[in-house]
């Protein structure tokens, strides 16, 4: 894998022990299985995040798993994309909608936070909308009654488990395909 690092994949979580398995952290759990499928590691703590170079989509992406904590994701971001000089529509973020049902990927070239905080950091660090995105579905909580941080921060159940699961490989796929035909021709395979 030789030349520059020409994309960062930045998959959002929260550092720690006890956010592992939430549903908040669908990025960082994409990322693992990345690593763990293509044998390599996400260990060098740089840019407020810890790092790995990988290929993907037949370019050299740096993987990046902000561990500034969800609401300050943009300060990795922003660090890391500074330093290899990467434009914004080669960042591309892998996280949990709470808007889609549970498994459900959709992939878009831009957009709002739409209430998500990482999301909403990272635009205000860029100064831009116009990165590409990969949602996974975590869905909402029934009724009003439900804390929405509580929600994000919760694990989800067995059977809501086995499917996330599932949907990270197509994760994986979409990011791919994003990086290597462009997000048009991501966005018609994969939002399904």
């Amino acid at each position: 894998m030789g030349g520059p690092v020409t994309w960062l994949l930045v998959c959002l979580g929260n550092p720690g022990k006890e956010y592992e398995a939430t549903r908040h952290n669908m990025g960082f759990m994409a990322a693992d299985r990345l690593a763990g499928r293509e044998g390599f590691k996400i260990n060098k703590l740089k840019f407020r995040a810890l790092t790995g170079e990988a290929a993907l989509g037949g370019e050299r992406v740096l993987v990046v798993k902000p561990q500034t904590y969800m609401n300050l994701s943009g300060e990795a971001v922003k660090l890391a994309g500074g330093f290899y000089k990467i434009p914004t529509d080669h960042i591309l973020v892998i996280y949990d909608d709470i808007s889609l049902p549970v498994g459900k990927l959709r992939v878009r070239p831009k957009g709002s936070a739409g209430g998500h905080n990482g999301i909403k950091n990272i635009i205000a660090h860029l100064g831009t909308e116009e990165f590409p995105r990969i949602k996974i579905g975590v869905g909402a909580p029934e009724g009003a009654e439900q804390d929405l941080a509580c929600w994000v921060t919760g694990k989800p159940s067995q059977a809501d488990r086995k499917v996330l699961e599932a949907v990270l490989d197509r994760a994986l796929e979409a990011a791919a395909c994003v990086i290597e035909k462009g997000t048009a021709e991501a966005m018609n395979r994969f939002n399904g």
